[in-house]
């Protein structure tokens, strides 16, 4: 880790001008520890952090983070918002058509969002048998 790099979180909400708050730390840390997490998982894991916080409050460190830079919101067609901790490059998701899992791509093409709908191994083995 370089100077340039901050070392904890609050230090990287600082660093992106937003306030240092136990919702927010705990927020940043359930969506970087998740997958692709819908606001409900997200603010579950919120509260298994820190306690009671409310849904408003959930929405509000959201949008600020994602606002910042620090979290990723992604919008797959017909499916709830979902956020991520991969920020800072550009990559691109695959959603599976029957349960609508969410996984990573590396980048196919330039500045795009792509989005790839399909069968993850799971649901395609099902489908198989």
């Amino acid at each position: 880790m370089t100077a340039s790099q901050p070392r904890t979180i609050a230090e990287e909400l600082r660093r992106a001008g937003l306030r240092v708050t136990a919702t927010r730390v705990a927020l940043l840390e359930t969506v970087r520890d998740g997958d692709h997490l819908g606001v409900e998982a997200i603010a579950s894991g919120v509260r298994d952090r820190v306690g009671h916080v409310s849904l408003q409050a959930v929405y509000g460190a959201l949008h600020a983070l994602t606002a910042a830079g620090l979290v990723r919101r992604i919008e797959p067609a017909d499916s709830p918002a979902r956020f991520e901790g991969r920020v800072g490059d550009n990559h691109h998701h695959v959603v599976c058509r029957s349960c609508g899992v969410v996984a990573d791509v590396d980048c196919a093409v330039g500045e795009a969002e792509v989005i790839y709908w399909g069968l993850c191994p799971d649901c395609s083995t099902a489908r198989s048998a």
